[in-house]
Order: C-alpha cells, then structure tokens, then sequence
C-alpha cells in the first residue's frame, strides 16, 4: 500500500493506492488536520510528498518513522525526458500530471491543462520529452486581481454557474471576464497546440477543471486525480530504480 501527497497552493491532496489502483483520496485544509487523518493508520510502506509549499516539512518528520518516505526533487527519476531549461524552478505538480498524462497517453503528444490556482499548460511530445508550456492566472486569481489592483472594481466569488458572454451589471461583467475569458484562452491555447500538432491529445485537471469541461469546444480527456496519478507513477519509477 502507498500514499502520495501533494501540498498545493490552496490544498492538501492525498491518495492511497493499493494493488497499483486508487484505493482513496483525501482533501485537507492544513498539515495538521492531514497528520490526524485516519489514512495515516493504514500499514503503508512506500510514501511521495510533493510540494509548491512548505507546509511539508512537519509532515515529513511525522511521517518518516512510520512508512519509506521520498520528497519529490529534482533528483527524482522520471519516465520521462525532462528538457525544461530552468528545471529547478519547475513546480513538482506541472511534471506530475504530465507523467499523469503519460500513464494514460505515451508515445503522443499531449498538453495538459491544470486547472487550479493558477492555469498551467504543460507538453510533452510524442518521443515523451517534457518541453515546457505556460502559466497564467486560475480563475479566482482573475477575480482577486481585478479587485485588488483598482479602487472601484468589488471582490465577488467565483460563481461557475454563470455563462452568459455579455455582463449586465459590474458583478457579472466581471464574471464574464474572468470565466468565460478563461475558457476563451483555454480553447485558443488548445488551437494554437493542434496547429503544430494535429494529432495532439488535450488531458485536463484541476479545481475548475469541472467548469472548463463544461464549456470548452475543443475535444480532451478529463482527470481530477491526475497529479495523484502521476505521483504513484513516479512513485514506482523510483522504487523500481
């Protein structure tokens, strides 16, 4: 049995695989809410941590008299090529769902498209080299940012029931903007991949993936546990090694 965690910008994410299948997942707020979860109970032997934060650490202590545990560097082996130029800046969770993407699709050409705090493109091709991709701003970011950066615009929550292009008052103006914008930028990053890569295969995660799906025009296959996923697969690829 093994457990992977991923410490995200906003959430803790945890999944336990048994038999190399997800057995469960988890969603915790805080570390220490994760380090009194049930989950750590169960007689796990191998553990990942990946983090874009550094609320791993004191999880990591906890953890490392009770199961094998590894954090997710660099140093890692991948079973794919990393050819990402500053590869020490490169977020633990971009190269996990890719490897994610790869479980699913090898030998293709894929972009996948995180959908969390900020919107992250990442693409491997079909000789499995990790080339890169982009980053722009997720949806609640959007929304934070109009309001934070005038002295007019209110701060609203995020509202994925909303779809109507034209916005009819400042509130729904900005959802307009913020949501359907997202998913024009989406759908046009998508074309701009397909006119290089005809045969390009879109996989897509993340918190908004839901309303993304929903909305986009182009064609892709959908995930929530895709990071997840990737991390067991790295998992194995290093026990393996």
């Amino acid at each position: 049995m093994n457990l992977v965690i991923d410490f995200g910008n906003t959430r803790i994410k945890a999944a336990v695989f048994e038999n190399n299948r997800l057995s469960g997942h988890f969603v915790f707020n805080t570390a220490e809410e994760l380090l009194g979860a049930d989950v750590l109970n169960l007689p796990i032997r191998h553990c990942l941590i990946a983090s874009v934060t550094r609320q791993h650490e004191v999880v990591y202590e906890a953890l490392a008299q009770k199961m094998q545990i590894r954090i997710f560097t660099n140093d890692c082996l991948l079973p794919l090529k990393n050819l990402y130029t500053s590869a020490l800046t490169l977020g633990s969770d971009r190269l996990s769902a890719s490897v994610g993407a790869y479980f699913y699709f090898p030998d293709k050409n894929v972009l996948t498209i995180d959908a969390g705090t900020c919107i992250k493109y990442n693409f491997v091709n079909a000789a499995n080299d990790y080339l890169g991709g982009a980053i722009s701003p997720g949806i609640p970011m959007r929304l934070h940012a109009m309001h934070a950066q005038t002295s007019a615009l209110p701060s609203i929550e995020t509202d994925k029931t909303y779809q109507e292009l034209i916005g009819t008052s400042t509130r729904t103006s900005l959802l307009s903007g913020a949501l359907v914008g997202a998913v024009c930028e989406v759908d046009g990053m998508i074309q701009r991949y397909q006119a290089l890569y005809p045969d390009l295969q879109v996989v897509i995660t993340g918190g908004d993936s839901d309303y993304l799906c929903s909305q986009l025009k182009s064609r892709f296959f959908a995930d929530q546990f895709l990071i997840l996923q990737g991390l067991h697969i790295i998992l194995l690829h290093n026990i393996e090694k």
